[in-house]
């Protein structure tokens, strides 16, 4: 499956939520029923999971990974990342 593209999110002061599934096979993220999941290789310790779902949304969301902020869900599979001004 091709990675999604996700260009048209990517609005300054947007709030995008997403599901982690950490531990996963590779690397991808899929949008279903209108919900985007973000699949991970990496292990969910010391912040090494967010930082990798960071990465991978700002590629799919064509921004630079300094511009995504997580702003909830540190510690949760449910995370809300808002994209700041450039």
């Amino acid at each position: 499956m091709a990675q999604e593209e996700l260009s048209h999110l990517a609005v300054a002061g947007a709030e995008i939520a997403v599901r982690v599934t950490p531990k996963a096979s590779r690397n991808r993220i899929i949008v279903q029923d209108g919900a985007i999941r973000v699949y991970v290789t990496t292990v969910p310790e010391d912040g090494k999971a967010n930082a990798a779902v960071q990465k991978l949304l700002a590629k799919a969301l064509g921004l630079a990974k300094s511009r995504l902020t997580l702003v909830r869900g540190q510690t949760a599979r449910d995370k809300v990342f808002r994209i700041s001004q450039s």
